[in-house]
């Protein structure tokens, strides 16, 4: 594939610490590393990281001085994102845009704005949602609205891809007779990855106790709540046993009051926020990962400690049961009795030394590399600017489709964007622009400053 450039979209990005954010990074380094020129915009994150910065190896982010709502999202408001999308897209040369996360406003907004530069569009999600909800309700709305055009869609887990078939509506009939509603053929499934060397696991060390790690969000749909309710009877039938979690959350009181309340200090340690380069050091302390989420798209988290050597006890829940074999994982129902059920049998499994950490990490590593992800990710790029694009009638056209409301309402806000950017190019004319010429050459740098 020749060399193209691409512009990664999401409010979820470094500094922030979480899967999003790391899956943002490691793809757009690995497309440098192929050759592409790969951009990030994000919103910023005052009061130092506003306007351009560098990361290596040569990747360029825009911090666009857009406020926060909550858990780092912006408020999606259409139209304020389009004179610094235009800028930025013109003056990098952009061809296409790569949008991540469903909450994502500007990564929305983007998609939105796309097609009036003639940029392709390729947006990921990472995570669940359900259909009851109020929230949900209206976030699925949105993504439909914004899948409705979007040239491919790549989610992370089979389980991801059936959730955002039906909260995108990302249906279209078949040649049958008669026709049939069939998933779009632009829906791809293409998983996490992780850097196997950053999780090698530690000595093996003879003990008697065996440590139990939990490092999560500590939040509602982590399922901390079970994590509180079982703590205390692992802890009672199993007296060698002790639990590190690590994270920050709204449900980080619940497990102070519940250490509190059955005297636990000595067996349950909180560390606080952990930063992902010293999650290993965390993993490499316990010989059991305990995830009891309740939603789950991937689960890098998992990958992460199964890599370290960790044997893992999880709830079944979204596309955790596709990321290691059975033999790795233990799986339990997402009620308290199960779960006190498999962490039971992890440990009797665990004391028998019937778990090999070494040959673990081994099997991680040949199973999730980001050199594979980053190609199969090219070959979705490579299809999609293959493809034709689709012209403002036929966008119209679909969008008057997702129903008597919402498509007459999004089809208002195509037209008047279209009428926005005519605006920003009488306004702000190219002419005026001043254009990228120089990219960051990383060889250039490493061989100018190897004396140094």
């Amino acid at each position: 594939m020749e060399p193209i450039s691409i512009a990664m979209i999401a409010d979820f990005f470094h500094p922030d610490v979480g899967g999003v954010e790391s899956h943002i990074y490691m793809l757009s380094a690995n497309l440098i590393r192929m050759g592409h020129k790969v951009i990030v915009i994000t919103h910023s994150r005052p009061p130092d990281r506003v306007g351009i910065r560098w990361l290596l190896p040569g990747l360029k982010v825009y911090y666009i001085p857009f406020v926060t709502i909550a858990s780092g999202a912006t408020l999606p408001n259409f139209f304020t994102f389009l004179p610094y999308l235009r800028t930025i897209l013109i003056r990098e040369h952009v061809h296409l845009i790569h949008a991540h996360a469903s909450l994502s406003s500007l990564g929305h907004e983007g998609i939105l704005h796309a097609h009036l530069m003639g940029v392709r569009t390729v947006f990921t999600d990472h995570s669940l949602f359900g259909f009851e909800d109020a929230a949900s309700i209206l976030t699925n709305k949105l993504l439909a609205g914004t899948l409705r055009n979007v040239d491919a869609v790549i989610c992370v887990s089979h389980t991801g891809r059936e959730n955002t078939v039906l909260r995108g509506e990302l249906f279209e009939q078949s040649e049958d007779d008669p026709p049939r509603l069939v998933v779009s053929s632009n829906v791809y499934v293409i998983p996490n990855a992780l850097v196997s060397k950053r999780f090698q696991p530690g000595l093996l060390q003879k003990s008697d106790t065996i440590t139990i790690v939990v490092l999560s969000r500590l939040a509602y749909r982590k399922g901390i709540d079970l994590l509180v309710a079982t703590a205390p009877r692992i802890c009672a039938a199993f007296p060698n046993i002790r639990f590190l979690v690590g994270g920050d959350g709204p449900k980080l009181i619940d497990l102070l009051q519940m250490r509190e309340k059955y005297l636990l200090q000595d067996r349950i340690e909180l560390l606080g926020p952990i930063k992902h380069n010293d999650a290993r050091s965390v993993l490499i302390k316990g010989s059991i990962f305990m995830n009891t989420s309740l939603t789950e798209s991937f689960g890098i988290a998992i990958l992460e400690a199964a890599c370290a050597g960790l044997y893992v006890v999880s709830t079944r829940v979204g596309g955790v049961p596709e990321i290691l074999p059975e033999d790795m994982i233990s799986f339990a129902d997402p009620n308290e009795d199960d779960v006190f059920r498999a962490v039971s049998e992890a440990i009797s499994f665990v004391s028998a030394g019937k778990h090999d950490p070494i040959k673990a990490h081994e099997r991680v590593k040949r199973f999730y590399d980001w050199a594979q992800v980053t190609e199969r990710t090219e070959r979705v790029y490579h299809t999609v600017m293959k493809s034709e694009q689709r012209d403002l009638w036929d966008r119209i056209t679909r969008t008057m489709r997702l129903g008597r409301y919402a498509g007459p309402i999004y089809s208002i806000i195509l037209l008047v964007d279209c009428l926005f950017f005519l605006f920003l190019e009488w306004w702000m004319p190219r002419e005026d622009m001043d254009f990228v010429t120089h990219h960051w050459n990383h060889r250039r740098f490493a061989s100018a400053t190897q004396g140094l």
